[in-house]
């Protein structure tokens, strides 16, 4: 590996190593660590103009000894807020009348107009809060995060007990398979879903939180005023406690703070048994088009030589936190790599396997869980890491994939390129976009696909030439931020982060969204005991075809 020193400013780096296997990425990602600039702002100069993410080392005759000049701006240090949010109810009785009386003269202004309170919306410029009914930010930041999605409320919306009666299971002969607490629950959702897009003041999840026998409005005020009197006595009653036990755990009398990871998987898996067409068929699967990740991995034994491939399917890419990880794609690499050991048949013993994943197949949204909980045996309690990770506003999986999905993303990409270029009043080359357009023909004509990296009709966006379909290009656009301030997954607190429609950031701290800046948002990524992210969203960035 040749070494090299890097000047930035006023100051010089010598001796930088440049692991050439791996990608300039990997590089900056280094400098990152020396510098803090972070990769998507460093400009490096090279042989050919400024090092890009994908070059190949080769071609680039990076020599031993070599002097490299990087510019760019480092980030600044995160510090807490000098004063926290402060709630009505903590507020003086003669502040709190006039935050009252502002919010009834809007409504009553727009009622004299002729207005609903959807007008309001439209007006404060995002949906409204939910309510914390005893450590439930968890559960409120992934609603929250979750309803940002526009073709998930599309699909629970189309959702009748009718088609979800003829839905036949792969691995069951039976139809009718769907239990009806996964009815239930899919059915709180979509009203749950339909309250935040309907209010402006904050709403108590009290369906998605709890269903009786009896569903009546006449009901569900008498039970809402019975909780606020005795929660405890709705234990037995909770639409996500009675699919999932384990979010019914008390503690002195109250529900226990539970893992916002673990609601948002199992709210997916019952959302993806519940939104199916009544067909067997792959592609009928919503919530898999959506969130699901096809997985590709090479099984090996050292030991033995024997070697196999696995295919999977998961709902968020694992980015692993070690003393080597200090950004995102770092993570995401290692999360990509494992060891297992199993019963060997060559051997007639357990052996060590290494298994390396590729990305055989993109959704349209892509869910990143950095693992910062890990079981500590001394306190017999999970513990959280701190370290700081950084992650990007924009993030590119191209060098995560398969060899067969990055064919896919090529002519796509290319097109991206073209049309960013034209942005930016670069000429571009039409006789090489015609060619990837027939390109594109050619694989059409072959066979078409759902969400792993080619076409996708089920999903095109409004606004869209009819003729033409959307295509992933591996690059997505940070849309939300789960976040966790605390120390331990059993204490602290959730909040969700949220990019709406208008491109405006709001925080949703459980019945408290607050306005916040883009700039701000990529600064929650840890390195204390403010809040850092603990999920990442991203949407997919398509190219008509």
């Amino acid at each position: 590996m040749p070494t090299v020193s890097v000047k930035w400013q006023k100051e010089t780096f010598p001796g930088v190593e440049i692991d050439t296997t791996q990608s300039p990425y990997v590089f900056k990602c280094q400098l990152y660590d020396l510098t803090g600039v972070p990769p998507e702002r460093q400009k490096i100069m090279v042989k050919g103009g400024l090092l890009k993410d994908d070059a190949d080392w080769s071609t680039l005759g990076v020599k031993e000894g070599q002097k490299l000049m990087m510019m760019g701006t480092a980030d600044e240090i995160v510090k807490a807020p000098e004063k926290g949010p402060v709630f009505m109810e903590d507020l003086p009785e003669e502040e709190q009348v006039v935050a009252v009386g502002d919010t009834a003269f809007l409504l009553l202004s727009l009622t004299s107009l002729g207005l609903d309170s959807g007008s309001l919306l439209d007006i404060q410029g995002h949906t409204a809060g939910l309510f914390n009914l005893g450590n439930t930010c968890y559960m409120n930041s992934t609603v929250q995060c979750l309803h940002s999605v526009p073709e998930l409320k599309s699909a629970l919306i189309k959702f009748s007990p009718r088609n979800a009666s003829l839905i036949r299971y792969p691995h069951s002969g039976r139809s009718n398979d769907l239990d009806q607490s996964s009815h239930l629950l899919t059915v709180a959702t979509r009203d749950l879903f339909t309250e935040l897009d309907k209010n402006v003041k904050a709403v108590a999840p009290m369906q998605f939180w709890m269903v009786f026998l009896f569903n009546c409005l006449f009901f569900y005020f008498i039970i809402f005023a019975y909780h606020l009197i005795n929660p405890q006595s709705l234990e037995k009653n909770t639409v996500l406690r009675k699919k999932y036990p384990q979010f019914g755990q008390l503690h002195n009398g109250t529900f226990m703070q539970q893992d916002a990871e673990e609601c948002w998987t199992q709210l997916l898996y019952t959302l993806s048994l519940s939104l199916r067409s009544p067909s067997s068929s792959e592609n009928s699967d919503t919530v898999k088009a959506l969130f699901g990740i096809e997985l590709v991995s090479r099984v090996h034994c050292q030991e033995s030589g024997e070697e196999s491939s696995e295919m999977e399917s998961v709902y968020a890419l694992k980015c692993h936190i070690s003393h080597e990880v200090n950004h995102l794609h770092e993570g995401l690499k290692h999360g990509l790599k494992s060891e297992l050991e199993k019963a060997s048949p060559s051997l007639g013993r357990s052996a060590v396997y290494l298994k390396d994943s590729h990305i055989n197949g993109l959704p349209r949204y892509l869910t990143i869980q950095f693992v910062r909980f890990f079981w500590k045996r001394e306190s017999n309690q999970k513990a959280k890491i701190l370290r700081k990770v950084d992650y990007p506003v924009e993030l590119d999986v191209y060098d995560l994939c398969s060899d067969d999905l990055r064919k896919k993303l090529e002519a796509p990409r290319k097109i991206l390129r073209d049309e960013e270029g034209k942005k930016l009043g670069l000429k571009t080359n039409e006789k090489s976009t015609n060619s990837v357009d027939k390109d594109v023909k050619m694989n059409d004509a072959e066979g078409s696909s759902n969400g792993s990296g080619e076409s996708s009709s089920a999903t095109s966006q409004e606004g869209v030439v009819p003729d033409k379909e959307m295509h992933l290009t591996g690059i997505y656009d940070l849309v939300a931020v789960l976040t966790h301030k605390g120390r331990s997954a059993d204490s602290g607190h959730y909040v969700a982060w949220v990019k709406q429609e208008s491109g405006k950031w709001i925080q949703y701290d459980d019945d408290s969204p607050i306005p916040q800046r883009e700039e701000d948002i990529t600064k929650l990524s840890g390195g204390g005991d403010w809040h850092m992210a603990y999920m990442c969203m991203y949407k997919a960035r398509l190219v008509p075809m």
